[in-house]
């Protein structure tokens, strides 16, 4: 397992992941004061805002490398009303709901490759730029009813050289917040092959996919 850096602040602390980080940059951009950018040494300060602004920033970090702990409250990360799988542009799928991946509870957010590139499969390691992977994140709206429940245990199961098998309730949600699709139960690409992205075609097989 990945090591995970532990910062400990008088009343969050605050833990970082790095093997999970795709360098969004929310954190670094949005509050600089929290984690320092380009600097030698601690770069993470929990103290440096409220542990409200610290969460705030953990639930905005799209792959979960970001994970906090209050101290002054018994305040934790809730599940999102809504299981959402969010599509990104020419990169990963970007999930936000309460993980089972391979058996493991892994939180709340990650991010899983879909260019087949990855050195740390099934997560996304930034690899698809490059690959110079291209795949829209604005795929076409596909007629779907309304999940009867929204929200749950979201299972996620990377079949060996083949695709992410989900089960769960699941809205799949373009890069720009439309919603694509609702299902139960889907197989996902991971090769980076399919005709039919983000939905595996079997052409991981053809191209011989290798997990």
């Amino acid at each position: 397992m990945a090591a995970i850096e532990e910062v400990r602040g008088k009343r969050v602390v605050i833990r970082f992941e790095s093997s999970k980080c795709i360098h969004s940059r929310n954190c670094v951009l949005g509050h600089p004061e929290i984690f320092e950018p380009n600097v030698t040494g601690e770069w993470i300060h929990p103290d440096a805002t409220s542990p409200e602004t610290v969460a705030r920033v953990a639930h905005a970090c799209p792959s979960g490398a970001i994970t906090y702990e209050r101290l002054d409250s018994n305040d934790v990360e809730a599940a999102p009303e809504v299981n959402l799988m969010y599509i990104r542009e020419n990169g990963p799928l970007a999930f936000n709901a309460p993980l089972v991946l391979d058996g493991d509870n892994i939180g709340f957010r990650a991010t899983l490759c879909r260019c087949g590139a990855s050195k740390n499969k099934p997560y996304c390691d930034g690899s698809h730029a490059e690959a110079s992977f291209v795949a829209t994140g604005e795929p076409a709206t596909q007629d779907s009813e309304q999940l009867a429940v929204r929200s749950g245990d979201l299972t996620v199961t990377s079949v060996a050289d083949g695709p992410l098998q989900i089960k769960g309730s699941l809205e799949v949600v373009s890069g720009t917040g439309r919603t694509l699709n609702r299902v139960a139960e889907a197989y996902l690409c991971r090769c980076g092959a399919s005709e039919n992205k983000p939905y595996c075609d079997g052409s991981h097989k053809k191209v011989g996919f290798k997990s």
